[in-house]
């Protein structure tokens, strides 16, 4: 089995091949550019600590990290908006944060017990881009993400709350997340008959693991100009080195929820798996997310760091390179779904 390939920076600031020459790429169809790391916020402040988690955010932005992703009911552990009011903290320390990033969040997710604080109704869709400004102390937001299809909410009453954030300029881009294929069709055919921009970005589950939208959202997105950003990347953390984790006690996020149950599945191929990044000389969570940022259509990862480790973790994916051979080895391992690639062919011929 072949290593694999350290990319060299050629240079960034503060000296050649001292660190990470961040890359950067457009989002969808737009002229906006963004990392292609996109930094998460779902740990920050409540799995991290306050100053651990400020140090990650200055890390990342210091380090060409300029996409950050969050959502209105991050947090919920304390309570729901803790996060993004966390995120409003850090940018009124100043230094220019705020005007430096691209600011994605979310909406669609119950923020109370009343009947009208969930799902993409207009008047929902409009209250909570105000609250999020608010918990945020911004005046706009980047890329203001449906976090769910909304099967009662029609396209029409959809469009129009969004038009009525773009025109009074709270809201720059919108973006889905966890859609079918199909939905993204049927948005961006209701979106054109509007001569609206529509959906710019999905947000979609996609890993070793987890391959479904391989099958037709991609083809979908790829098709009506749509940037795929890929949340669990390394699938709750069970391709971090889940079963070493496990071995030395040091697993965290690896012991519980979606990484456990799917541990129960994959044991044996996650050994193969980690005795295979062993053999590279390379970290498993490098190799996934190596993995997920070289496939077709996939604008970022989002990634999730606890800690400054793990973000370091990160960078040094983006400078490697998986060869033909480590790739089948990986499909091996780890199957896609049919005969592999988009449907029909996937499943049809």
């Amino acid at each position: 089995m072949g290593r694999l390939r350290h990319l060299e920076p050629t240079g960034c600031r503060g000296g050649p091949y001292r660190r990470t020459l961040m890359q950067y790429t457009y989002l969808g169809r737009t002229a906006l550019k963004v990392s292609r790391l996109c930094l998460g916020t779902l740990n920050l402040g409540v799995r991290a600590s306050d100053e651990e988690s400020h140090a990650i955010l200055d890390t990342a932005l210091d380090r060409g990290v300029n996409f950050i992703d969050t959502a209105n009911q991050y947090g919920w552990q304390k309570h729901k908006g803790y996060t993004e009011e966390f995120l409003g903290g850090w940018f009124a320390r100043g230094g220019g944060r705020r005007e430096k990033v691209v600011l994605g969040t979310k909406v669609f997710n119950p923020m109370t017990d009343r009947p009208n604080d969930s799902g993409l109704s207009a008047r929902h869709i409009i209250a909570s881009c105000e609250d999020s400004l608010r918990r945020m102390g911004t005046d706009w937001i980047d890329l203001f993400q449906m976090h769910h299809i909304d099967r009662h909410a029609p396209w029409e009453e959809v469009w129009q709350a969004m038009e009525t954030l773009t025109r009074q300029g709270k809201v720059r881009y919108i973006g889905s997340s966890n859609f079918a294929g199909w939905h993204i069709a049927e948005a961006q055919e209701a979106a054109a008959r509007r001569h609206f921009l529509g959906i710019v970005s999905e947000q979609s589950v996609y890993n070793l693991v987890t391959r479904h939208v391989e099958l037709e959202l991609i083809p979908a997105a790829q098709r009506y100009g749509v940037g795929v950003l890929a949340w669990s990347p390394l699938h709750g953390g069970l391709l971090s080195g889940a079963l070493r984790k496990l071995a030395e006690g040091t697993a965290m996020k690896t012991a519980q929820g979606r990484a456990a149950q799917a541990l129960e599945v994959h044991r044996d191929a996650v050994a193969a798996y980690e005795k295979l990044c062993d053999g590279l000389g390379a970290d498993p969570a490098e190799v996934g997310l190596a993995w997920v940022m070289g496939r077709p259509g996939i604008t970022a990862p989002v990634i999730g760091p606890r800690s400054l480790d793990q973000l370091e973790g990160a960078f040094k994916a983006m400078e490697l390179t998986l060869s033909d051979e480590v790739l089948a080895e990986l499909d091996r391992l780890f199957p896609p779904i049919g005969n592999g690639g988009p449907g029909p062919e996937a499943w049809a011929w």
